[in-house]
Order: structure tokens, then sequence, then C-alpha cells
């Protein structure tokens, strides 16, 4: 199931590493944050990689949100990838636009 915003809403989001028995674990390095379609959701990682913004940037549509890091603590890489889906849906309307067809004679 996708996480629902608006087309003028933001979210906070962070990350925790487990072991496969649900015990805290820690990654090599600075998670690193992407968005499958930044036109539909932007994503900013903070400066640690535990957390990030995703921004919904105004066009309706889906995105797929993904934090991938390193779990390997040696010199090899294991990465690992978490990932959201984030739905942006029209916000509540605040316009009414009225548009006139061409003129014609009665």
């Amino acid at each position: 199931m996708a996480l629902v915003l608006t087309d003028v809403q933001k979210v906070s989001l962070s990350v925790v590493f487990t072991d496969r028995a649900g015990n805290p674990a820690v990654v090599d390095g600075a998670p690193r944050w992407s968005s499958s379609d930044p036109t539909i959701v932007a994503v900013t990682a903070s400066e640690d990689g535990l957390s990030a913004e995703a921004v919904a940037v105004g066009p309706l549509g889906q995105a797929q949100v993904s934090v991938v890091a390193d779990a390997d603590l040696g010199e090899g890489v294991t990465e690992i990838t978490g990932v959201l889906d984030i739905e942006v849906k029209p916000s509540v309307a605040v316009f009414a636009i009225v548009a006139a067809g061409a003129p014609s004679e009665k």
C-alpha cells in the first residue's frame, strides 16, 4: 500500500537497519536516497543518510523512494535496499476556472 501525499505536501522519512532477528544493525557509510521519478516526488537526504524529506513536486502520479546502504562492514559491498511507494493525489480545490467556448450566431 502506498503512502498518499497531496500535491502540496511533504513528509519526513527515516530508516533503521536490523539483522534477521530484528536487532539493531549498522551499515558502512551513509545510506543513499533516491526517487524513481523526481518530477513527481523529490527526495533530499540528511547529511548522515538516516533520514530524508520527500516532497510532492506538483504533478500527480506515483513514485518509489528508495534507500540503499552497504551492509558489509568490511572492504566488500553488500547492498541492501528499502523502498516506499508514494502516490501523489490532488489537493483540495481552491479555484473555480470558468472557460468559454467560441462564440457563434444564434
